[in-house]
């Protein structure tokens, strides 16, 4: 064995002289080159050349690509979503080499290749002990033919595009469509109706096609989580083979939604009334959910209402968002210090309002309480019932004879004004939406119209109301140019404060726009 001298050095502390440790060196016993020591006595050249780790593996494979939605077959039956040169395709890509009984995987890693050469490279280097415990490492490359074979569904909907096994009819009897639009992003949100192979819209809700029952059961079971529905299922024979006793079916699940929504006005029933400790029985809905929030606008009491309690007994709403009007606020007297329900803050005080429609007309002045304390200021402009004019016909009012309607009941606070002045510019933030097709057996101009008006309203909902934003993903508007220079006097909307303690990323996507 050699060793290189290394001349000794003075330790400074102790004052004697210190030999510095070396490191022997041998000479390879085929090519006779010095090297480190090792097991085999070897120099790495010498050792590749004597043992191939490589061998036996597999270098060419073929895989199938479903061209229809971009998937790859893990056999047997597997089909997975992977998009070129992602983490998700290399470890595909690694397991189908099969490695794990015969080395060991030090490193992996794609090697670039033209989009349409139905190639994929991946250099894989593997680490394995060889002669005397000598542990190599060496490194090749799998080359991957893509075969486009499409899978059993894109098969199914290339053959018929109208050929389903499971179908979900979702229905709310309401004059608006703001519960569909909200429930549209929480689908794309948690990816719901990704197995969906077509999606349609009809007169009172949308029809969702799967081309698996269970895949239409889990939709459901989502959509149950999120609103109080009630639904029911049938199926249909669609053929039967006697010698094989196999049957196919399509299968039907009709899921209703409660017809009650945020900002309506409700009359409660006594039988609910009394259950929920004498609650009411006017009251508003704050929020649904999976559970309907019930606010007493003038005692701030409030009950939480889940899907099977309403179903028990289901009610209507005595007024609905679309009879709003607005009301100018004249003065403000608090009452009492601000609360918090379910996540939002509500504060009672008394008003004087007006109509908007009474100015220049007559100079009637009505003193109501109000749940939006904490949020209105003399001038303002807030919506609400006009109970003094409406025309009530609801059974529900009719059970409490002595009850006293009062002259309005206030709902929210405008920002009409501050929506004005911003008139014309884009918003910063986008929404996604579905695939969804029309019913053009029904769909008229008129219904395009009517839908193009909801959905700006929907719009409108979620710049007033920015805990409705926290459940859905919002993506960075491509339209939208800051000009740069903010005035101090000019007024927000709810919402831009919320997002400017956000951080909008470039990219298409900016999810749930981490804080």
């Amino acid at each position: 064995m050699f060793s290189s001298s290394t001349p000794t050095a003075m330790d400074t502390d102790t004052g004697m002289f210190r030999v510095q440790q070396t490191v022997g060196s041998v000479l390879c016993c085929k090519c006779g080159i010095l090297m480190a020591p090792n097991a085999a006595n070897m120099c790495v050249t010498c050792l590749r050349s004597e043992v191939d780790i490589t061998e036996g593996l597999q270098k060419f494979l073929t895989i199938q690509h479903c061209p229809e939605c971009d998937r790859y077959l893990q056999p047997p039956r597997t089909w997975i979503p992977c998009q070129l040169e992602s983490r998700e395709l290399l470890t595909f890509c690694i397991k189908r080499l099969n490695l794990s009984n015969k080395v060991r995987l030090a490193d992996a890693e794609f090697i670039w290749t033209e989009p349409h050469s139905k190639r994929i490279k991946v250099k894989v280097k593997v680490r394995k002990e060889v002669l005397n415990g000598v542990i190599l490492e060496q490194g090749y490359v799998a080359e991957y033919v893509s075969q486009d074979h499409m899978c059993e569904v894109c098969s199914r909907v290339a053959a018929n595009p109208d050929q389903w096994v499971a179908a979900v009819q979702l229905r709310q009897h309401v004059g608006h469509r703001r519960t569909f639009f909200y429930l549209e992003q929480l689908i794309i949100k948690h990816d719901a109706a990704v197995k969906a192979t077509k999606i349609k819209q009809m007169e009172h809700g949308i029809d969702f096609f799967f081309a698996n029952r269970s895949h239409g059961l889990k939709f459901v079971e989502f959509v149950g989580k999120v609103v109080p529905v009630k639904s029911r299922s049938d199926k249909q024979l669609v053929s039967h083979d006697t010698k094989s006793q196999t049957y196919n079916y399509k299968h039907t699940f009709s899921v209703e939604i409660c017809e009650i929504c945020r900002e309506d006005l409700i009359c409660l029933p006594p039988k609910v009334a009394n259950s929920l400790g004498n609650l009411g029985p006017l009251v508003l809905c704050t929020k649904v959910s999976n559970n309907i929030i019930l606010v007493d606008p003038f005692t701030l009491r409030h009950a939480f209402l889940d899907a099977d309690q309403y179903w028990r007994v289901p009610f209507k709403a005595l007024i609905s968002c679309r009879q709003l009007i607005p009301y100018i606020v004249l003065d403000v007297d608090p009452i009492a210090s601000e609360v918090s329900i379910a996540g939002s803050k509500y504060a009672l005080a008394d008003v004087q309002i007006a109509r908007v429609s009474d100015f220049g007309k007559n100079d009637i002045i009505m003193t109501v309480r109000t749940h939006l304390g904490h949020l209105l200021n003399p001038g303002d402009t807030a919506l609400g019932y006009d109970l003094y004019g409406a025309n009530t016909n609801d059974i529900e009012l009719d059970k409490y004879k002595s009850l006293s309607l009062p002259d309005a009941i206030l709902v929210k606070k405008s920002y009409e004004q501050v929506r004005l002045a911003k008139r014309g510019k884009p918003r910063k933030w986008d929404l996604k939406k579905l695939p969804i097709e029309a019913d053009e057996t029904t769909r008229g101009r008129s219904d395009e119209d009517k839908g193009a008006t909801e959905y700006e309203k929907f719009l409108k909902d979620l710049e007033e109301n920015p805990d409705l934003t926290l459940g859905i993903k919002l993506c960075l508007n491509k339209d939208y140019q800051s000009s740069g220079v903010a005035s101090d006097t000019e007024e927000e909307l709810p919402i831009d404060e919320h997002l400017a303690k956000l951080i909008l990323n470039d990219s298409a996507d900016v999810g749930s726009m981490d804080e």
